[in-house]
């Protein structure tokens, strides 16, 4: 019985479609826009400099110094896999059982080295300075002689250990010279870099030396 009569006031209640208009009376996001609130919180200079930060870290750029130590590394551990390839090859030249712990060792002691002398002597816009209190006009000058002088010596001797020395001092030596010749070059600017290799050539010629190790 009363569910019946449940029934019955349920029926009686008029179907009708919402109310699909605007409102008829101002909104808050109309007040606001009136008002130019949404302005003068963009001016405000606490949401000026958030929005500043997140630009910045939108860019994704990296700081100088880390941008520094990330080149750094990557320079290194090509000079460290030349290190560990020209080793590998010249005990094969003379060949000695090749011992991988030995060659992996040395490959990373090769690495921690060069990435001290990479840190300092290699230019980057975060250290312009190589020596402080030199005119800046003189940094990239001496810069480059000391890759000259490297490039220079460091091929020179490579080439005589090769035909003078006995195969121990070989094993010990021609890896990390050939990685500091290689590097050096790089380093060199055209010209200089040219002027190195030439004499590096003209000491083989005169020294009547031979190709090998």
């Amino acid at each position: 019985m009363v569910r019946t009569r449940k029934e019955r006031k349920g029926a009686e209640i008029k179907l009708a479609q919402p109310d699909r208009t605007g409102p008829s009376d101002k909104t808050l996001l109309d007040i606001a826009q009136e008002r130019n609130l949404f302005d003068q919180a963009d001016r405000h200079p606490a949401n000026r400099h958030k929005r500043s930060n997140s630009e910045d870290d939108d860019d994704g750029k990296l700081s100088p110094t880390a941008d520094r130590i990330l080149e750094t590394l990557l320079w290194t551990v090509s000079l460290a896999m030349l290190h560990f390839t020209l080793d590998v090859l010249v005990q094969h030249q003379y060949a000695i059982d090749i011992s991988w712990p030995q060659i992996a060792t040395r490959a990373l002691v090769a690495l921690v080295v060069f990435y001290a002398f990479f840190y300092v002597l290699h230019p980057h816009e975060s250290s312009p300075i190589l020596v402080p209190g030199l005119p800046s006009r003189f940094q990239e000058p001496l810069r480059q002689a000391i890759f000259f002088v490297a490039s220079t010596a460091s091929g020179c001797y490579l080439i005589d250990i090769t035909n003078n020395y006995g195969y121990l001092y070989i094993l010990k030596r021609s890896p990390p010279l050939g990685c500091l010749w290689v590097w050096s070059v790089i380093e060199l600017n055209l010209p200089m870099g040219i002027l190195s290799l030439a004499i590096a050539g003209g000491f083989f010629y005169q020294g009547g030396y031979s190709m090998r190790l």
